[in-house]
């Protein structure tokens, strides 16, 4: 079979769902007018998806084995295409929070079950570019998926945002069912299920996911609901860890964990997934908050970005079987954090091509560092072990995303009220700079005839202008310590192996 055919098969409906991760966010105001929800309320059906995807993610591995894998694909892709057509025919937000939870079902495996197909597909020697491809999908979902929400709902309607899945999730369907072949190994087995891993993961996952969405709006652990879920997260994790050592047939075989590559690469991903999704969230927010930026020109400045990576990845993938993989994942390591560091230094004064250019740095360090890091984290891996090996692997991916937009988030939050209170406190009617900047208020309120709330109004003016400083101050700490945070990951290279040459390929049987 052509593995060009089978990479287009397979990436078609994993780009949709990734897509699709993403999309709800920007017609969310649409959504809660349409169902007449408070803005808490609509926000679950973001949090559904993101919960319900993150409990699947892990499973898909044992899920494609105690089913078949192109039997377990066509149900996954399916449910994702029938929950679409029902999120767009919700009736009310409760409806749709349910719709949600079972589009993250069907929509879970597709990443895990893409990559480890992709990877049995082409030969090793090729696996850099197989894994281009797939890093295109993963990329470029992010980045597409609110622009596209944006532009059909502002033309079309929230509706539509999830029609618009079922044509393309049934043509998907039939690729499958033509051009997927499952080898020996990925054949339906009799085992029997491990019922408490399935228990204790589902709980364990659902929560960490929940306390990471929820957590900053809640304020952390002075939220009971916080405190709890996070409890019961760490409690079910420990058990499924323990359960899962002593398990048949596990639901997550975590001996791959024993692998020093695979587990390094792993915490590697976590942590380049970590500053990528915490930059990406704290640029918009700069621009619109601070910059006065429109939603469509913060898109101007993160589409680049991508674009960037999707030039640098198929350039990887070929670099990445002609010199040494280690070098390659250095070099993205380093223009990533280099990236952040730019993003330090922004300013209230920053011009278009000042910020645009270190989102540009930072895609071209993503496909640098995402193309050399999973080759060589995947290398030593059994192909019988594969479809495990991707579902862990894309697991670390996400919740390294999750965990990056609740640091940033909080981190901003905390950070700002820090720098409130130092420049309060700092204050003086004797500062010739404060003297200078409330005779220039008064001035201009006296000048438009309001002489007599001139002295209130230059003070309102001046803590205006106070507020804004400190704000930018602390976009400046976050995004000095994400590039901090990347940069210490670099010793975490010299650990990793580098895959033998000529190693047997996981091919297609």
């Amino acid at each position: 079979m052509n593995k060009w055919l089978i990479s287009l098969t397979v990436m078609l409906p994993t780009l949709i769902e990734i897509i699709d991760t993403s999309v709800v966010n920007v017609s969310l105001d649409h959504i809660r007018g349409s169902l007449s929800a408070g803005i808490d309320e609509a926000t679950w059906t973001i949090t559904s998806y993101l919960v319900s995807n993150a409990i699947i993610i892990p499973m898909t591995g044992w899920l494609s084995r105690l089913f078949g894998r192109k039997r377990y694909l066509i149900f996954s892709i399916s449910l994702f295409t029938i929950s679409s057509l029902l999120c767009g025919s919700a009736w009310n937000l409760q409806s749709l929070v349910v719709f949600r939870v079972l589009q993250g079902i069907g929509g879970g495996a597709l990443q895990p079950i893409s990559q480890s197909i992709l990877l049995e597909t082409f030969p090793r020697k090729q696996h850099g570019m197989a894994m281009a491809l797939f890093g295109v999908g993963i990329m470029f979902g992010p980045i597409v998926g609110p622009l596209l929400g944006g532009w059909i709902t502002d033309n079309w309607s929230w509706h539509w945002i999830f029609f618009i899945n079922i044509p393309i999730g049934i043509v998907s369907i039939l690729m499958v069912l033509f051009f997927i072949i499952d080898p020996p190994y990925m054949k339906r087995m009799k085992m029997k299920i491990d019922y408490w891993g399935l228990a204790f993961l589902a709980l364990g996952l659902g929560c960490l996911q929940i306390v990471l969405d929820k957590g900053e709006r809640e304020d952390w652990f002075s939220s009971g609901f916080i405190t709890w879920l996070t409890v019961l997260s760490v409690l079910s994790l420990a058990l499924f860890i323990l359960v899962e050592f002593f398990a048949e047939h596990p639901i997550v075989n975590l001996r791959t964990f024993r692998n020093r590559t695979f587990s390094t690469g792993n915490l590697v991903m976590f942590f380049a997934f970590f500053n990528l999704f915490g930059s990406i969230v704290l640029l918009p927010i700069y621009l619109q908050t601070l910059m006065g930026y429109t939603a469509t020109l913060s898109g101007m400045v993160l589409g680049p970005g991508g674009v960037a990576t999707l030039i640098a990845m198929p350039i990887a993938g070929r670099l990445v079987t002609k010199v040494n993989p280690k070098g390659l994942l250095a070099l993205g390591i380093i223009i990533a954090a280099y990236s952040t560091h730019l993003m330090s230094r922004f300013n209230l004064l920053a011009d278009f091509d000042t910020v645009i250019w270190p989102r540009i740095v930072l895609g071209i360090g993503m496909g640098f560092l995402f193309i050399p890091l999973t080759t060589m984290t995947m290398a030593e891996i059994k192909k019988e072990d594969m479809g495990n090996a991707a579902a862990i692997y894309n697991l670390l991916r996400n919740l390294g995303g999750s965990f990056g937009v609740a640091f940033v988030t909080t981190m901003l939050a905390r950070r700002t009220q820090f720098h409130q209170d130092h420049l309060a406190g700092n204050l003086s009617q004797f500062d010739t700079r404060l003297q200078l900047g409330a005779a220039q208020a008064t001035h201009a309120l006296q000048f438009r005839g309001l002489g007599s709330q001139a002295d209130q109004g230059s003070l309102v003016l001046i803590y205006g202008r106070l507020l804004k400083e400190a704000s930018m101050l602390s976009f400046n700490d976050v995004f000095y310590l994400l590039s901090i945070l990347m940069a210490l990951v670099l010793p975490l290279v010299l650990i990793m192996r580098r895959a033998k040459a000529g190693g047997a390929a996981p091919g297609m049987h």
